[in-house]
């Protein structure tokens, strides 16, 4: 009786670290792996709260800001996501990561990148806005954001802290919701209700 338990347990052991678990990766509506070599729509979990993640001219200024279409219908862009630490064996986007997000197939007359990144505190709300660009840090910490988890399978949250660029920084880590701003629907860092979001696999 007790070498059947030792053997189910050591079974146990072995396959919890020889198969990955998908509570690793993040997931897309369809219930598959993210991969890096795809696009996706972000767009949030729960109704009532926006569409499609897109780029918003909010000053009539570059650069442009992250925010979410006022409507449900499928508009917005597609991002791409890239890892902070490379593996080429593990194309999968993993939760928890410190990763880049960059919009893709974007036509506008601001010549930058459309990478996302931290913003300056605002003192009108407190918060720090999501914007695009490169920040012109040293370590480019402005431009990693993370895909974490919550309770309910495949949705997610936004939250910045890049701790994998540097453990000791000391960030301000936080995490990213809705700011609603003269009709216009913005993401930013410093939420007391973060955003929960989905990912949709272009062209699904």
């Amino acid at each position: 009786m007790w070498m059947k338990f030792l053997a189910s347990l050591i079974l146990l052991v072995w396959l919890s670290t020889a198969t990955p678990s998908l509570a690793q990766y993040v997931i897309d509506t369809n219930g598959e792996q993210v991969d890096n070599d795809e696009e996706y729509y972000i767009k949030p979990a729960i109704t009532d709260n926006g569409g499609r993640f897109t780029l918003i001219n909010r000053n009539e200024t570059c650069p442009l800001y992250v925010g979410l279409e006022n409507t449900d219908l499928p508009l917005g862009y597609p991002v791409k996501f890239t890892h902070f630490a490379v593996n080429i064996q593990d194309e999968d986007i993993g939760v928890n990561r410190d990763l880049k997000v960059e919009f893709k197939e974007v036509s506008s007359t601001c010549v930058q990148s459309t990478e996302w990144r931290v913003g300056e505190n605002e003192t009108r709300s407190g918060r720090r806005p999501i914007i695009t660009g490169q920040d012109d840090s040293a370590g480019l910490y402005g431009n990693y954001f993370r895909i974490v988890e919550t309770e309910s399978a495949g949705i997610y949250n936004f939250q910045w802290c890049p701790t994998e660029l540097c453990s000791t920084c000391g960030f301000v880590c936080s995490s990213a919701g809705i700011l609603r701003e003269n009709g216009k629907i913005l993401f930013a860092l410093d939420a007391a209700t973060p955003l929960p979001v989905v990912f949709q696999k272009k062209d699904d």
